[in-house]
């Protein structure tokens, strides 16, 4: 009888211990995103700097034409010695100057996904939409991306590895990524500045995932981009990375500021969605959700588009 009841007592003795370190062991705390104070957002927009005296060089080493539309494939001189290639798009109806979205693609993407309808990012229907509302567009390649393979020794970024084939290590950081495209944007910007096609003083930003974060950063740091439209944008937590999108919401200001969202997109959740849109600081700006992950429905072109049109 003893031993029964010294091995009963023990048994409770567990069970009590057990409940009680499952009260007092701390929930893990969900994710939050807090935007870095003024004098570390301007250290890290230095990373943005560039020299306007260096020459754009830039040429047309493409033209094509349809029925609707005037497209010139165009190379500049970005920053770093690399060159940046890309499309400008404009609409035959209307008169210039145009207003200009500049498109800004994924992560493995390239700007020729905004030439493909019905692909991953709906990138085609979407730079249809706007030229038929007489919006030119205007798209380069993200650095070791498209055009820009040789940089990493033309090998695809994120590549699959395949059984019998070597693995390939990207030659360029995200952080270097994301901070390179976004500096030729800039030198894109000054090079759309000399074409008397476009409207400098009418630029928008239509970005997808990687493309999305980067709208952030660009919007931060040009003036001339007067309204946004960023599509499920990867949340960074962390608070110091310097290409965490919630590191440049001081920048926006009050433009008009769109956020295209997916409610299971894995990348960016929603609680953390919420909280990235809750920091910027514009009185326009609007967070949807569609029933989706990552790859938004097509139908998110259109909310983009009305966008554009009320506010550029």
């Amino acid at each position: 009888m003893n031993t029964e009841i010294e091995r009963s007592l023990r048994h409770f003795v567990c069970l009590v211990t057990l409940a009680l370190t499952c009260i007092s062991a701390p929930a893990e705390e969900a994710p939050k995103l807090e935007p870095i104070g003024e004098e570390a957002y301007q250290a890290v927009i230095r990373f943005f700097e560039y020299d306007k005296t260096i020459p754009l060089e830039a040429q047309i080493v493409e033209r094509k034409e349809t029925e609707t539309t005037v497209r010139w494939k165009i190379v500049f001189r970005g920053v770093r010695g690399f060159l940046a290639p890309g499309y400008l798009e404009i609409p035959k109806e209307g008169a210039a100057p145009y207003p200009c979205v500049l498109l800004m693609h994924g992560w493995s993407g390239s700007k020729t996904s905004w030439w493909q309808d019905d692909n991953y990012i709906s990138g085609g229907n979407a730079r249809t939409a706007l030229l038929a509302e007489g919006i030119a567009v205007f798209a380069l390649d993200a650095q070791a991306h498209g055009d820009r393979i040789a940089e990493n020794d033309y090998a695809l970024v994120n590549n699959l590895v395949e059984e019998g084939l070597d693995t390939h290590i990207n030659y360029f950081t995200l952080r270097e990524i994301y901070v390179q495209t976004t500096t030729d944007y800039r030198r894109g910007i000054d090079y759309l500045a000399e074409r008397p096609e476009i409207d400098s003083d009418r630029l928008g930003i239509l970005g997808y995932s990687m493309g999305g974060t980067q709208s952030f950063m660009l919007t931060a740091l040009e003036p001339e981009i007067k309204v946004t439209v960023a599509c499920v944008v990867p949340a960074m937590p962390e608070k110091f990375g310097p290409v965490a999108p919630q590191n440049y919401v001081r920048g926006i200001g009050n433009r008009p500021y769109l956020m295209l969202m997916g409610r299971t997109d894995t990348m960016c959740p929603v609680d953390l969605a919420n909280q990235l849109f809750d920091l910027i600081p514009s009185e326009h700006k609007e967070l949807l959700f569609f029933e989706s992950g990552h790859r938004l429905p097509s139908d998110y072109v259109n909310d983009a588009i009305k966008w554009f049109k009320t506010h550029l």
